[in-house]
């Protein structure tokens, strides 16, 4: 009869027991979640040290390949400002000049006859009834005027060119108008026109 409650007992027992295991065991489950969880952050800071190496070595290669670009580009710069520096004082010291029709010619001669166009052309418009402004702008194309022929009449280097050509026209059809009606007869709109239309003609070769 012994037995019996040994036997009985058992069941309880082994319930305990495994109650117990079963505690244990949740228990060790627990801790191994909680050792999981609590070696997150250092496996996020090995796998962060591991990627460090590869971020540096990206950021390197970045920069040695941008670097080189950035000085080549400043390189070009300067040396376009260069080019542009050296053209601006060939330019500048160069006697010569290139024209709008695509000819070289003296700059000294472009000049007097690009004033002469001006003066002359700013004359035969002004309204002859303002007297004082009209003998200004007269006295300031027969100025150019003066100065063009003393520097560049029968010169070789010009004498042949279209410019020159059309100015000594409008100046000898001027010229030769006053000789004839005085120098105060008041210029027909005829001969102003035709005057007018080779200061035109001249200038398109300057």
């Amino acid at each position: 009869m012994a037995a019996f409650p040994a036997t009985r007992m058992c069941p309880l027992a082994i319930s305990n027991s495994a109650g117990r295991i079963n505690g244990r065991r949740l228990q060790g489950r627990c801790h191994a979640g909680l050792s999981l969880e609590e070696a997150s952050p250092r496996r996020r800071f090995i796998i962060g040290g591991a990627m460090f190496p590869v971020l540096l070595l990206v950021n390197l290669n970045y920069e040695s390949m941008l670097l080189p670009a950035l000085a080549e580009g400043k390189s070009e710069a300067s040396e376009g400002k260069e080019e542009g520096l050296v053209g601006a004082l060939q330019s500048l010291f160069d006697p010569n000049e290139k024209t709008k029709s695509g000819k070289v010619l003296p700059k000294a001669y472009l000049k007097s006859a690009r004033e002469v166009v001006k003066t002359l052309r700013e004359s035969l418009k002004e309204d002859t009834k303002d007297i004082a402004k009209f003998r200004r702008t007269a006295d300031a194309a027969k100025e150019s005027i003066r100065e063009y022929l003393n520097g560049w009449r029968g010169q070789k280097s010009v004498v042949n060119e279209e410019s020159y050509v059309m100015l000594e026209k409008a100046i000898r059809s001027l010229a030769s108008f006053y000789s004839k009606a005085g120098p105060s007869a008041p210029l027909p709109e005829e001969v102003k026109s035709e005057i007018l239309s080779e200061l035109t003609t001249a200038e398109d070769f300057l």
